[in-house]
């Protein structure tokens, strides 16, 4: 990790600093560990406007003329007064993405994102520069005609970086575009809980203190945007706890591969319950191309083994499955195979005219009910599908779930529309 030695920035800001003066400085293990810093959580500008690595790198050795020019940036500004507070802080460190990432290394830039909910977790304070608000007070209602980028709140709130930004620090300070104090973190979760969506619990005390499911994390990032899409899905890898290579140009596969990821580490059905309460329409992948699909599960909790059994027992499965449900913890597993999701669901199924219809429970429910979010799977030539909204004729049947084994595709088939320059239409495929 490499962190702004502020008392040297600030001298060189002054015209004080020495030619040789090292304004970035490079900390790892224990000695990260010691180090208290603090972090800045902001909205990048554009690139030009912003000061980069190699730029800060160089900045007491440029000339006067040059080193004006980058001085009158308005992402130097930013470092400058983070700097400050960071002083009044009484702390000598800080990290600020633009330019403590030598982006030039592809590794560096994947350690970084792999490290960076960490970073923000283990800094001592963390400053979220609001550039959008002159005011001293978090707007108290959507105001449409100044804030159009997230639902008439600023825009701090509708990137997607800024949600584990928000979530990791114990201690987030907001600030308006003059470097005003407007508030905390702890003094004002009613007011982000109402502009976020992220719960209360999870803003006061942290994600481990209330383990909240990977829909409702899923629920927070849906109408948050990324300069890149890729990043739509690795600015989440740390509110998993999950780690995976960078690969910028995958689009939206990048956002299966985490969900894999999260399967692999998680075992949380709810990852399966986005779009629950769509009225239409299907699907032929199980798992969301998209955080937006999880737009309707901010209150999709999931269902201990023990709440299980009782709602299974509800709906008629029959004693000697809950037993084994309740003694067999691998049947309570799922996994990723080259063959689809492998899974056992309690579900009933209605066969007719060459198709299938399976009705399937998972172990998740909204809120503090006690039923659980149910799916319909559909399948025709040994293709399943997942289709919303219909009225399920397995659903009504009046027999006992039975708990089977099924295996769920996880991958649209958009790569197969997708050819090379050698294509021609019409050509054999083999």
């Amino acid at each position: 990790m490499r962190l702004i030695d502020v008392e040297a920035f600030l001298n060189f800001d002054k015209g004080k600093a020495r030619l040789d003066a090292q304004l970035l400085v490079e900390f790892n293990g224990l000695k990260l560990a010691k180090t208290a810093y603090a972090i800045l959580s902001h909205c990048w500008g554009e690139p030009e406007d912003e000061v980069q690595h190699t730029e800060m790198e160089s900045l007491t050795k440029m000339d006067i003329a040059a080193g004006g020019k980058v001085q009158r940036r308005s992402g130097y500004r930013k470092i400058r007064e983070s700097c400050l507070q960071a002083r009044r802080n009484h702390l000598h460190w800080i990290w600020v993405d633009t330019c403590c990432i030598d982006k030039r290394s592809s590794a560096e830039l994947s350690e970084a994102i792999n490290s960076m909910y960490v970073w923000y977790a283990n800094s001592d304070c963390c400053y979220a520069f609001l550039h959008d608000i002159d005011t001293k007070t978090l707007p108290t209602k959507p105001d449409y005609k100044n804030f159009t980028d997230f639902r008439g709140w600023p825009k701090w709130f509708s990137r997607g970086w800024t949600l584990q930004e928000l979530i990791a620090p114990k201690d987030v300070q907001f600030f308006n575009r003059n470097w005003e104090y407007i508030t905390s973190k702890q003094d004002s979760t009613r007011k982000l809980h109402d502009i976020t969506g992220i719960s209360m619990d999870v803003l006061q005390k942290g994600l481990t203190f209330s383990y909240p499911s990977v829909a409702q994390i899923m629920s927070w990032a849906a109408d948050r945007t990324t300069t890149r899409e890729e990043d739509r899905a690795y600015s989440l890898l740390g509110l998993f706890g999950v780690h995976m290579p960078m690969l910028y140009g995958e689009g939206k596969n990048a956002f299966l591969r985490l969900q894999l990821e999260v399967i692999r580490m998680i075992n949380d059905q709810s990852i399966f319950a986005w779009g629950w309460t769509r009225e239409s329409g299907t699907a032929s992948a199980f798992l969301a191309n998209d955080p937006s699909h999880f737009r309707d599960c901010s209150d999709v909790v999931r269902m201990p083994p023990d709440k299980t059994l009782v709602a299974l027992e509800k709906y008629g499965l029959s004693k000697h499955l809950q037993s084994t449900l309740s003694v067999d913890e691998s049947i309570q597993a799922f996994t990723v195979t080259n063959h689809g999701i492998q899974i056992w669901l309690p579900m009933k199924c209605e066969s007719r005219s060459g198709r299938s219809e399976f009705f399937a429970m998972l172990a998740c429910c909204k809120g503090n009910e006690l039923s659980p979010i149910t799916i319909t799977i559909e399948q025709f030539n040994r293709i399943r599908s997942r289709q919303f909204g219909q009225s399920s004729m397995a659903e009504k049947r009046k027999v006992p779930f039975q708990f089977r084994q099924i295996f769920l595709p996880y991958r649209d088939n958009i790569n197969l529309s997708i050819h090379g320059p050698s294509y021609t239409e019409g050509k054999l495929a083999i």
